[in-house]
């Protein structure tokens, strides 16, 4: 510490505040190798307690590189004598914890009789310890560095030593801590309820031909209500409103009754209504649409239940019906002058869902040109086989997604999943007892969309008022979607996520920036193709511990998914080939691996690489749940996750090891193939794919199954990926404290929305999963799961993750493959022939006659560690040999 002209005593003591801002930047120039700048106002801190410890000044003098694995020595590594160093680091990372989770008392005992300014003062000693430890000295081959922008021919040998790989770990845990202390309280507590309490309004054609369906309507009512309720698990407030409508020369034309949570109310208008009128064969639809959109709207889930046997007037438009049938034939000519386009625009502008119950053929026109209005807003929009119009509008809503992918689109199941609004014609026919099932089905999905609005209504929001911070202009109106998300306080992202994007040109949809997006097939096994370099510090997670799942150790607490850093040289090509709302993705590959990786880098700002890491455990507690899963489950039934691994851009010679720097990035396997969507986080269940995949089944037995194996702690949903292979999940949990920084993260009110549209199948019968809505019904207290679960080692003898880092695939192990020369290492069959094909010959730096031996780069890339420098044999002891053993086949 520099003293500067003045005594340590004239100076001003050191403010709490002082010593962690110093304690942070000591930490972040200690990972840089930079000198620790002078803080005059520390020395006063630093003087105490170097008077205070003095006694245990013999216990750490200074942070060196621990031993490798095993007690081996690395060659040219400076071994000092260093007493009980593990438990110094313990010590240091429990008093760190203890200062991130101030004033919130720790739950250690031992930690509680700290005081606040001594764990400062530790964070300060021991980094600035660490900061002065000979990092460069202690690695026997020191990474060669040569920057050179765009080229392929960079290399970055090594990596960091033990000690070094610590400090990272620690530094991504301080930051992680940082970032959940400053961030808002969450909750969730009432969402449910504002997102499913709902609006329903029945449209009725009130003439001669609908007695029947009139008196189904008033019988039906209460049981109608009931049902929802009941699926919403008795928290969802529901108004029901009627507009009755007949033709134009019948009196009244148009009867109506406001929004009402009374069911006796209902039932008495309908009990008023009287089927009778109706002369040619149209009715006026549309002045019945009007009048319901005059309705006092105001619940966040708002649905229109039409009912009708006869189409509007306005020949060839909306009907076909035979010429002279139809009294206004011209669109528009009806005395009220309406038309169907700005009558939808308003709907749609009021996020009304819409579902026409059809009773014949005649509203076949009707619904085809309804649909076309919601279509252009990307609606999920739906019309029925026999609908002869079916084919059109399937093939309109591929032209508007194409339309849309080319700002940012993403697979059909997908958009489908992120529609706001939905358009549905079902088959209420003759019989119309199926009235009560075809109204609560469509009112509970009605729900899930709603949520999804909210975030695309949050979402805007929040790149409007960033937008208008940057131009100095204010907002002063909210849509209700957005105040409801900011009354959570969370921006519900995920349901309106990003990735997987079209791979097509365009402006991008975060508001207008060109992405020239890679058109050529990717080269895989070329790296020059690669035409861009990154060197960078990588952390990802460790799913599995001495090849044994720790599932229940992660489930505990975020402190035991146990994360890992290394340092990897990157080849990525420049132009990204697909893009989403706020990400781009490109083709990569590693040096030493042959693997198909892509790496996903923010356009503009975005989060930061703690909210990554936060990512990156949940979705590794996501492997471990179907680790576990695929055991119980069956091969056929199988489940598996993408691990991705967060990346810090290192530093060389002064500049970003690219020229746009970026602040964080990260990396995953490449999947290839058409992405399919099966849940949503806010309840969507993609129940089309039923009838052709049969994966959907298990998709939606896994995410029961998480809830059901964490006693009602977690639940995983927001499912879609390739295949057997998922990606980007949502995990909901219990605590508000748990994976805090993941805005897909929507708590208890997460488990409401997937179990208020989930239907057990035969998979959660063959697993004995108990749990269902109503156990919500009773404040927690009639929860039942299953009791006991086979025990770790049964699962870990039936299903293994790959050893590689960046792979991690699910594995059987009656099929992993497995090599004498690397002992309890599992391999997938895309990693396993790399082992050898990676080998290269190396000089053993070992005193003595001058030998090689061969070594696997891609081994040692895979498991983060650094390339050994002696061969085997003087490693261990024994008489050095030229060739390592083959992996055997």
């Amino acid at each position: 510490m520099d003293s500067g002209p003045s005594s340590y005593e004239s100076r001003p003591r050191a403010t709490g505040e002082d010593a962690q801002s110093h304690a942070d930047v000591i930490l972040n120039a200690s990972l840089a190798h930079r000198p620790v700048p002078s803080n005059p106002s520390m020395a006063s801190v630093s003087s105490q307690h170097s008077r205070r410890s003095s006694a245990s000044s013999a216990t750490l003098t200074s942070v060196v590189a621990m031993a490798a694995p095993g007690g081996s020595q690395r060659p040219g590594e400076i071994r000092r004598a260093v007493p009980s160093p593990s438990s110094r680091r313990a010590s240091f990372r429990a008093r760190l914890a203890a200062v991130m989770c101030w004033p919130k008392p720790p739950r250690s005992s031992a930690a509680s009789t700290i005081t606040r300014d001594e764990v400062r003062e530790d964070v300060h000693e021991v980094a600035r310890e660490v900061d002065h430890s000979p990092f460069a000295q202690v690695k026997g081959n020191p990474p060669d560095i040569t920057p050179s922008f765009g080229s392929t021919e960079t290399t970055v040998t090594g990596g960091p030593s033990d000690a070094e790989a610590e400090l990272r770990v620690l530094w991504l845990q301080h930051e992680s801590l940082k970032a959940k202390h400053a961030a808002p309280a969450r909750s969730t507590a009432d969402l449910f309820k504002s997102a499913c309490s709902t609006d329903l309004l029945f449209l009725m054609d009130t003439t001669g031909s609908m007695t029947a369906y009139i008196e189904a309507a008033k019988s039906q009512v209460k049981s109608i209500v009931d049902d929802i309720k009941l699926a919403f698990m008795n928290e969802a407030d529901v108004r029901i409103a009627v507009v009755g409508y007949k033709d134009h020369g019948d009196k009244p034309n148009i009867q109506f009754l406001d929004f009402t949570t009374d069911v006796c109310r209902v039932r008495s208008f309908l009990d008023e209504l009287s089927a009778f009128g109706g002369g040619d064969v149209p009715e006026d639809v549309l002045g019945g649409i009007q009048k319901a959109i005059d309705a006092s709207w105001s619940q966040q889930t708002r649905c229109m239940i039409h009912i009708a046997d006869a189409p509007p007037h306005g020949r060839m438009v909306l009907n076909e019906i035979p010429m002279g049938c139809d009294s206004y034939p011209k669109a528009g000519g009806e005395p009220h002058r309406l038309t169907h386009e700005p009558l939808l625009k308003k709907m749609i502008d009021l996020n009304i869902n819409y579902a026409l119950l059809r009773i014949n053929a005649s509203t076949n026109l009707m619904a085809f040109a309804f649909l076309k209005s919601y279509a252009a807003v990307l609606a999920d929009c739906k019309l029925l086989a026999s609908n002869t119009y079916c084919n059109r509008a399937i093939e309109l809503s591929q032209a508007e997604f194409r339309d849309s992918a080319r700002v940012g689109g993403s697979s059909m199941a997908k958009r489908r999943a992120k529609a706001t609004l939905q358009f549905e014609e079902a088959e209420l026919g003759t019989s119309y007892k199926a009235l009560q099932h075809l109204v609560v089905r469509n009112v509970t999905s009605s729900a899930s969309r709603t949520l999804t609005r909210v975030s695309a209504d949050s979402a805007v929001s929040i790149a409007s008022s960033s937008s208008t911070a940057r131009n100095s202009r204010s907002i002063t109106r909210q849509s209700k979607g957005s105040r409801l998300a900011a009354k959570f306080g969370m921006n519900l992202g995920s349901i309106n996520e990003d990735e997987k994007a079209g791979a097509t040109g365009g402006m991008g949809s975060n508001g207008g920036e060109e992405i020239a997006l890679e058109s050529a097939k990717p080269q895989w096994e070329e790296q020059d193709w690669f035409n861009e370099t990154l060197h960078v510090e990588a952390f990802s997670t460790d799913v599995l511990v001495h090849g044994i799942s720790i599932l229940d150790d992660m489930m505990e607490s975020d402190d035991n998914i146990k994360l890992s850093t290394t340092d990897l040289t990157i080849h990525r090509r420049s132009n990204p080939f697909a893009q989403g709302a706020m990400r781009v993705a490109s083709y990569a590959r590693t040096s030493a691996s042959t693997n198909r990786l892509v790496v996903k880098s923010f356009k503009k700002e975005g989060k930061d690489i703690t909210h990554l890491a936060d990512d990156m455990r949940c979705q590794a507690l996501c492997k471990a749940f179907a680790l576990e899963f695929s055991a119980l489950a069956g091969e056929e039934n199988s489940v598996d996750f993408i691990v991705a691994s967060c990346l810090k851009p290192k530093v060389l010679g002064g500049r970003a090891s690219r020229p746009r720097a970026m602040k964080c990035l990260s990396l995953e396997p490449f999947i290839e193939g058409d992405y399919i969507k099966y849940n949503s986080n806010g309840g969507w269940v993609n129940d089309e794919s039923c009838f052709i995949d049969p994966f959907n089944q298990t998709a939606q037995a896994f995410s029961h199954f998480t809830f059901e194996r964490s006693q009602g702690r977690f639940l995983i949903s927001d499912l879609q990926g390739v295949g057997q292979v998922l990606t980007d999940p949502a995990v909901h949990t219990k605590d508000p404290e748990r994976f805090k920084l993941a805005d897909t993260n929507l708590g208890e009110a997460g488990f409401k929305f997937f179990f208020s549209t989930h239907k057990c199948n035969g998979i959660c019968a063959k697993l004995g999963l108990k749990s269902n809505s109503t156990m919500f019904m009773a404040d927690g207290s009639g929860f039942e799961f299953r009791e006991t679960w086979p025990a770790k080692r049964e699962v870990a003898n039936m299903t293994v993750c790959c050893s590689n880092k960046l792979c991690s695939r699910i594995v059987r192990v009656s099929r992993a493959k497995k090599s004498t020369y690397y002992p309890g290492y599992y391999w997938c069959t895309t990693c396993w022939p790399q082992l050898n094909k990676s080998k290269v010959p190396v000089v053993c730096a070992a005193t003595g006659r001058h030998h090689e031996f061969n070594i696997s780069s891609f081994f040692y890339e895979s498991q983060g560690q650094i390339m050994p420098r002696m061969c085997p044999q003087h490693r261990s002891g024994a008489e050095p040999v030229m060739e390592e053993a083959e992996p055997e086949e």
